[in-house]
């Protein structure tokens, strides 16, 4: 009998020592409760460490994430306003997400009562952000949700639509006036904060993908056709103009050639008439010396001439060469 208490002792003991601590890390909140009724809550980001509870099964301990979760939601098609502001315009296939987590203790008691685990945070979150998510977008037209902006405006849009989206603020036009506040709403009743929500995606639904890229297509096809000919038509102006000032530069171009060779030829005939006028035998010697040169060539006509034609006279009557005058010497002697 002692044995057997002994060894029940051996065995019962590091059981309870090992079941009565427990750790908690900085990113969880631990959550005790005693025969299902709470009676601690350890926050890790200032309650790290060890702890001590009453052994299992009078107490224990569920863990919850004191991290930021993420949420991504269903994809929900809905339509958007007109640019009328009077009925609706289009379909749109929209994606968005949420960020939130367990923000204190008091929100770890009120998630653990009313909600449980994440998991049924998702699917008790993601109804209701879809539902206010669509009627936001039925009060924006497309153009506005879909345009190019500089970066002040487009923060400034995205945190309007993220207040419409929780409930901040009603929608544009006072529609949806006396929506429930979901971020108060969660936060009161699930222990939850929601963070932030924003839009990953924002399409056309899969149905009619294929016809609007074949509309887009044809379109492109449509502007390219309409470039082309455009282009064609500048191209064939550049090239008419082009030639036309080419044609007036050569005929400018010709016209100045001619006046400068007419005035090249004035001034060669007066300088050679001057020169002839000057000395009439040497210009009479060069035209001959040019009469040489043309038939001295290297044609191969032959010419009968008689040496008594003129054309013989610088080789039968050399011109003669004045001497130039001699200056007096002098008698004196060195």
């Amino acid at each position: 009998m002692r044995f057997w208490l002994i060894l029940a002792i051996l065995i019962v003991v590091p059981i309870t020592a090992v079941t009565s601590f427990f750790s908690v890390d900085q990113t969880e909140f631990a959550y005790v409760t005693r025969f299902g009724s709470p009676i601690a809550i350890f926050d890790g980001s200032t309650e790290a460490g060890l702890h001590w509870k009453l052994p299992w099964p009078i107490d224990s301990v569920r863990r919850l994430d004191r991290r930021v979760h993420l949420l991504d939601l269903p994809p929900l098609e809905t339509l958007t306003l007109d640019r009328e502001n009077r009925t609706v315009d289009k379909t749109l296939a929209v994606e968005g997400f949420v960020c939130w987590r367990i923000p204190d203790k008091a929100a770890v008691d009120r998630f653990i009562r009313t909600v449980g685990t994440p998991e049924q945070a998702r699917r008790l979150l993601a109804p209701r952000l879809n539902g206010r998510l669509a009627a936001v977008m039925s009060n924006i037209p497309l153009d506005e949700l879909i345009r190019l902006a500089n970066p002040v405006e487009t923060a400034e849009r995205a945190e309007a639509f993220r207040r419409q989206w929780l409930g901040l603020e009603n929608v544009r036009g006072g529609a949806g006036a006396g929506t429930e506040r979901l971020a108060a709403i969660a936060r009161e009743d699930y222990g939850i904060e929601i963070l932030d929500v924003r839009l990953r995606r924002v399409n056309f639904p899969e149905a009619v993908r294929t016809s609007i890229a074949e509309r887009i297509r044809s379109e492109r096809a449509r502007k390219v056709a309409e470039y082309e000919s455009e282009g064609r038509q500048k191209a064939t102006e550049i090239s008419s103009t082009a030639e036309r000032d080419a044609r007036k530069l050569e005929a400018t171009a010709k016209a100045e050639r001619q006046r400068l060779e007419g005035e090249a030829d004035a001034q060669a005939d007066a300088i050679r008439n001057q020169a002839h006028a000057q000395d009439r035998e040497f210009y009479t010697f060069l035209q001959k010396l040019k009469s040489y040169q043309s038939m001295i060539s290297e044609s191969r006509d032959m010419l009968l001439l008689s040496t008594q034609h003129p054309w013989f006279d610088l080789f039968l009557k050399p011109p003669t060469i004045p001497k130039p005058p001699q200056m007096p010497q002098s008698d004196a002697k060195p």
